[in-house]
């Protein structure tokens, strides 16, 4: 079989020594850290979408990738050319998952009907090469928001019609993903929300979209299909406003339609700085209600306001990470799925390997820092240090919903004050943090 990348061979670890681009620095996929391999421990992903599907194009420009693969046609043929790529890509890279849409990876049809063809032949092709190469599907998913039906929303659509299509389309993306014994399913609700209340229901848009999420936990019994389900927050972008803006939002919105036992948050940095929060915030929330499922690994650029979708490179921000994620023990189904795009400047196919080899480097160097963190103990000590009050008597009735109002009463009056507070030592916190890295 011919290469696509024949310049490139297996990225190997070079070691922090290494001056060749094309070797981890840091990333050394059987190195043991806290009793996992950095292999089990990361779980690294490729997603099809931005490595393979983007032309990087933007509204001011047409797309100047040049990708020598890409016949520039509609067809079933260039899919599967395209897909041998990918794994050719993922397999060099040495990265063990990989994540698509359905619409990524196969053009549509001008019929549902041949649209779900149109997929199966490209399946065919992933289902050899996932047997040739070892590569797995970490998650599948719909693309419900490029097609011009989807104008209004998919789930959350006016439209019953529309709502019917996008329940079929979904139907198939989970036939599929369970065919390629992906790990898991993501909902991504691209155009679930509103850009004016004037035209919008909300409270039925949202009871709609509860209905057919409950649908899907139905059809994944069904069919036997064990993965987890993922649900990922976005504030905005396409709409003003998307029903699943931020972790705390569609925990509510999980636990209002009785969903929060089926399904758990995948994440990404970008969408929580586009939230107004730091990724370490909304990994705590999620790992708070025992739902972070898996993240999206990008980062956003602080000068600009929408979602840039850039590799990570920021090792601070990567041990934020993988703090949150060691703290609850790691991941099961989920991993570090790397959503994100090289620079429309970055055109050639070889950009693809720098970019995710700094991405892994980054999530690696995090990995160990965050491990050293934890191994030395003193920002465990100092919080728990900080709430030990809680830690007496009254404080485990108050937890454990036994106390009142007068108890708390009766506790303070005889004091006359409050005890004084201590210092929460920020800015030595701080400090701390930046030695380990």
């Amino acid at each position: 079989m011919s290469e696509f990348f024949p310049e490139v061979s297996k990225i190997v670890y070079g070691g922090p020594q290494s001056r060749n681009p094309l070797e981890f620095k840091h990333y050394n996929a059987d190195e043991v850290v806290g009793g996992k391999t950095l292999k089990e421990h990361l779980r690294f992903s490729v997603v099809y979408w931005h490595t393979f599907s983007s032309a990087l194009s933007d509204p001011f420009g047409v797309g100047t990738a040049v990708r020598p693969w890409d016949d520039g046609t509609n067809s079933v043929e260039n899919a599967q050319r395209k897909a041998k790529v990918a794994f050719e890509f993922i397999e060099k890279l040495g990265a063990p998952f990989y994540a698509f849409h359905d619409r990524d990876v196969a053009p549509e049809g001008k019929t549902l009907k041949e649209s779900h063809a149109n997929l199966d032949e490209v399946v065919k092709v992933f289902k050899d090469e996932q047997a040739r190469t070892g590569i797995k599907l970490l998650w599948g998913t719909a693309n419900l928001f490029s097609n011009p039906r989807y104008m209004h929303g998919a789930a959350t659509s006016p439209n019953l019609d529309v709502y019917a299509y996008a329940a079929a389309q979904v139907k198939k993306a989970m036939e599929v993903t369970l065919e390629l014994d992906g790990a898991g399913y993501t909902f991504w609700g691209g155009r679930e929300g509103y850009s004016t209340l004037l035209n919008t229901d909300m409270k039925r848009e949202l009871d709609h979209l509860g209905r057919f999420l409950h649908m899907a936990v139905d059809y994944k019994k069904q069919i036997g299909f064990n993965g987890t389900f993922y649900i990922e927050p976005k504030p905005k972008e396409p709409t003003k406003h998307q029903y699943d803006s931020d972790a705390a939002a569609c925990l509510n919105f999980l636990r209002t339609y009785d969903l929060l036992p089926h399904f758990k948050l995948n994440l990404e940095t970008n969408h929580a700085t586009l939230a107004g929060h730091e990724m370490m915030h909304e990994i705590d929330a999620a790992i708070g209600a025992g739902a972070l499922g898996s993240i999206d690994a990008n980062t956003g650029d602080p000068l600009l306001g929408w979602d840039t979708d850039q590799f990570p490179t920021s090792i601070y921000l990567t041990t934020q990470c993988m703090l949150g994620i060691l703290g609850m023990g790691g991941f099961t189904t989920g991993g570090v799925n790397f959503d994100a795009k090289v620079r429309r400047e970055s055109f050639e196919p070889l950009d693809l390997f720098y970019a995710h080899i700094g991405g892994m480097d980054a999530f690696a160097r995090g990995l160990k820092t965050a491990h050293a963190i934890i191994s030395d103990g003193r920002f465990a000590s100092f919080i728990k240090e900080r709430y030990k009050s809680w830690d007496s008597e009254l404080g485990r009735r108050i937890e454990s919903g036994s106390a009142s109002f007068a108890d708390l009463e009766a506790y303070i009056m005889p004091k006359g004050e409050a005890a004084k507070n201590a210092s929460g030592r920020q800015e030595m916190l701080e400090n701390l943090f930046n030695d380990f890295i």
